[in-house]
């Protein structure tokens, strides 16, 4: 067995809570927990506890949850917990020079990306968006930069054609924890080293907008499919059909040959809702009507086929 090491964990969503999770599982010793402050959520604006804290909590494990770490109350508190090394999955903070150079080993910090593919906030939706035919999890050194440490270990795995952010999120939890902890083998060895990254590969993964969201049919339809399965499950592509606001949850592309505007309804029936882009057409297959649940189209259709016959426009 290798050597056990004082670890600090930080994270905050579901991703970081599998990771969590594997530590807790194994013969390391986590010292403590950082995670984002909880935040209002739902209409009772709510102050709703993010899965690692649940996790931590559930475990009795010290729970910190600092709104910065650049204070030196904060890196001292950190000091104080002598760790090995922090660990970061997902937290959400930056991490300023003196938290980086606290743990004896160091910040590593496993990123859902292939980098430098794919730097920042949101690189398995970028992915997707950008038709990338693969991605994977990169273990990585942190250092005073965006995603830019020195790369210790990766694991690759094929976007399929049908991926969304969500199969392909569970996907990449599949192959970071065990990743994580051969790194976190590696490194109690000092049998790892890192490669840097080539910064002329290197795009910047933007946060996800909710303005984004709204469906251009003047695309193609390629890329609108890419975008919806991109943006599912949040915050999912929507368009405007007379007053209302429908909400596409999956579609196709289409190779259809029209002369129609863009944005206009071809047919509609069992296989679902065919619409013109810019390029070929794309077939809505599930959908969400305002004050409704998600549904396929067939069942939609159902209730509101006039709302969809052929002619109709979606802008």
């Amino acid at each position: 067995m290798t050597q056990s090491l004082r670890i600090v964990f930080a994270g905050t969503p579901e991703f970081a809570a599998c990771h969590l999770r594997a530590i807790v599982a194994s013969h390391h010793q986590v010292l403590a927990v950082y995670t984002r402050p909880d935040r209002p959520a739902g209409r009772g604006k709510k102050l709703r506890i993010g899965p690692v804290k649940q996790l931590a909590e559930a475990e009795q494990l010290p729970v910190y949850q600092p709104a910065t770490l650049k204070t030196a109350a904060a890196q001292q508190e950190l000091r104080a917990l002598a760790a090995d090394i922090l660990v970061v999955v997902a937290y959400g903070l930056l991490l300023p020079p003196a938290v980086l150079e606290t743990p004896r080993l160091g910040c590593i910090n496993v990123h859902a990306s292939l980098l430098p593919r794919w730097r920042g906030a949101a690189p398995i939706q970028r992915a997707l968006e950008a038709g990338d035919s693969e991605t994977g999890i990169t273990i990585m050194q942190m250092d005073a930069g965006l995603d830019t440490g020195n790369m210790l270990l990766k694991a690759a795995c094929p976007i399929n054609e049908d991926d969304t952010a969500a199969s392909l999120h569970d996907r990449l939890i599949t192959l970071g924890t065990p990743a994580l902890m051969e790194t976190l083998a590696l490194l109690s060895r000092g049998a790892v080293s890192g490669e840097a990254q080539d910064e002329r590969l290197a795009c910047y993964a933007n946060k996800i907008t909710k303005e984004e969201a709204a469906l251009d049919w003047r695309r193609p339809a390629y890329e609108l499919d890419r975008r919806i399965r991109a943006f599912y499950p949040f915050p999912i592509c929507h368009t405007q059909i007379g007053a209302e606001r429908l909400r596409i949850h999956a579609a196709q592309p289409v190779e259809a040959a029209h002369q129609a505007l863009p944005g206009t309804i071809l047919s509609a029936g069992e296989e679902g809702i065919l619409v013109a882009c810019g390029e070929q057409a794309l077939r809505l297959t599930r959908l969400q009507l305002p004050g409704k649940k998600a549904l396929a189209a067939a069942q939609v259709l159902n209730g509101y086929a006039d709302l969809f016959a052929p002619g109709k426009q979606l802008i």
